[in-house]
Parts: structure tokens; sequence; C-alpha cells
């Protein structure tokens, strides 16, 4: 009886995520298990000054392994110094290598300045036209110097990445900053698009923001309203601000010089107090789906269920927990 039980307890232990903190203490390892994704790596990288990267990324991340057996690694912008998580370094996001063999990336970065040889590992990835997820700050992810072999990929080089690889750069912000919300509204033109399917009742407290132009073959999947408050039931702003509304999300195919198309998903929603929101979380775990050629394997009631705690911090410069390593974003 002792020895069934026991290899019960194995059972249990080897089907479960494991994840593990890699010799620095520099980024965050979940190696997944079974389930639709079982195979499959996803490289997170956060690094933004104002919308709390660090903390919604690991708490993706340990969806996409627990729920549904992905690999995920999570990268952080480091202080070499302290070996501490610090979103206003610009420059140094150890495990950039772990890009090299990702299926997906999902991206929440802005303004960095890496040294040219992890700016060659995400340029790589790209030019392979591998799948990108870009959310929030990621339209101006890159504040390249002027002596980097990739300054175009710099926001101000004619929208640098954002606009080449997701359709758009940092515009405005078009709702007032911490004083109008978002409601998602839903494009009927492709209500039927697999990455909204469960997707109806998107809100958060991060203002929408303005969209100059984004190309042609973009698919505009959700537009924002601008609410005149800060709670989800606020009624929608009056006016020009939501005639029209701004999409907020949209997909839309990319390829870079000398590159294969790729394919990218991109929201402008996405705080780490936006992903409070249930489905805010669906719709990051829907396009993750729909990229990697999963469509099949998305329901209205996939479990988006937070993994252990989650008390996302409201957003705003160095509002970030000071003292923290990546370890404190493990698994529990």
């Amino acid at each position: 009886m002792k020895s069934k039980i026991l290899w019960l307890l194995f059972i249990a232990m080897i089907a479960m995520p494991v994840s593990f903190i890699n010799a620095d203490d520099s980024w965050l390892t979940f190696e997944g298990g079974k389930g639709p994704g079982e195979g499959k790596s996803i490289v997170l990288i956060s690094g933004d000054e104002e919308y709390r990267s660090e903390e919604a990324l690991p708490m993706l991340a340990k969806i996409l392994s627990k729920h549904f057996g992905f690999k995920c690694t999570v990268l952080f912008s480091i202080n070499p110094e302290t070996g501490e998580i610090d979103p206003n370094n610009q420059v140094n996001i150890p495990g950039i290598e772990s890009v090299d063999s990702a299926d997906l990336v999902i991206l929440m970065t802005r303004f960095r300045n890496l040294p040219d040889k992890d700016m060659k590992v995400i340029d790589d990835y790209l030019k392979a036209g591998k799948p990108i997820i870009g959310i929030r700050t990621s339209t101006h992810a890159f504040n390249m110097s002027g002596e980097s072999a990739y300054a175009h990929y710099d926001w101000r080089k004619n929208g640098g990445f954002g606009k080449k690889v997701l359709g758009e750069t940092w515009v405005s912000h078009h709702g007032h900053h911490k004083a109008e919300s978002t409601r998602g509204v839903i494009n009927e033109e492709y209500k039927d698009s697999p990455i909204l399917r469960g997707v109806d009742d998107l809100w958060g407290p991060t203002d929408v923001y303005g969209i100059r132009k984004l190309p042609a073959d973009a698919e505009v999947l959700i537009y924002g309203s601008v609410l005149t408050g800060m709670k989800p039931d606020d009624k929608p702003v009056e006016g020009k601000k939501n005639d029209p509304m701004m999409p907020i999300v949209w997909k839309m195919p990319y390829q870079l010089d000398g590159g294969k198309q790729g394919t990218s998903v991109c929201s402008t929603f996405g705080s780490a107090i936006d992903f409070a929101n249930e489905d805010g979380r669906r719709l990051i775990v829907n396009s993750v789906f729909d990229l990697l050629g999963m469509d099949d394997k998305i329901t209205p009631d996939l479990n988006v269920d937070v993994v252990g705690e989650y008390e996302p911090s409201f957003y705003g410069f160095n509002g970030f927990q000071k003292g923290k390593k990546p370890s404190d974003y493990d698994l529990k």
C-alpha cells in the first residue's frame, strides 16, 4: 500500500509544471508539462518603467505553463550590481538568448536600449518570421543609441519596431491618463475571430492610446471606448474621443527587410492592473493559441484563472516594488 501511495505521489509530481531559477537568479523559467502547449516554448520579456510588466508577465507565464503546459521563460530588466529587478535599467535584460529557441515571444517593454548582441537575437527571431505579441508600451519598445547597428528599431526612426512589426508606434494618450478608463468594444467585422472567443467583458483602468494609422492589412479586433471615470460601469465619454474609437487590439502580418513573413498581435490594453480582468488574461491566452496555429484548442471557457496570488500594483513611474528578484515571482 505504501509503495502504491509513493508511486501515485511520484506520478503527480512529474505531471505538474516545474519552475526553477537559473544560477544567478536573473530570469524565471516554468518548465510546463502535459497539455496542449507541451513541447512549445514561450519567452516573455518585461521591461517598462510604468505599467508593471515585471508583475504581469510572470502571472501570465504561470497560467500558460500550469493550465496549458507551455514552457515559459520570463525575462526582466535587472540591476547588474544588486541582481534586483529594476525597470528603470534600460540596457540589461539577461537571458535574451532564450529567444533563439522560442516558438513565441510576448513583449512588454518600453524605451529599451539593449546591446547589439541582444538586439541581434531579437532581429534574428523577427527575420525568421516567428510570431510575437506586443503589449501596451511595446509600440515604443526600443530607444536605441545612434551607434547601435539596430538603431532602425528606435521608435523615432519612422516608427521603429512598433511600426515595422506591430503596426504603430507611440502617438499619444487618447484617454485622459489616470482619469478615463477603457472599455473594450468588439469589432463586429471580426467577432468570430478565435482570439475573441469568450472575450465579452474587457475593462481596465489604463487609458486608451492614440493610434494614427494602422496598415491596411491589420485586423482590428477590439476598439477602446474611453469612459468618463475609473470604474467599469462608468459611461463612455461623449464627443470626438469616441467618434471614432481607437483600435486597442489588432492582428497583422509583418515582414522585415530580408526576412520571412510573420504575424503579430498588438494590445495597447494591458497594464498589470488591467490583467486583474479575466478577459484581459483570456485575450492574451487566446492570442498565444492563435499565433501558434492552435485555434482548434480555443474555447470560450479556457481556464485563465490566476495561479497563486496576484495583487498587481497600480501603474505609475517608479512604482515598482523595490528589492524584488525574479525568484519572488516563482510558483509558491
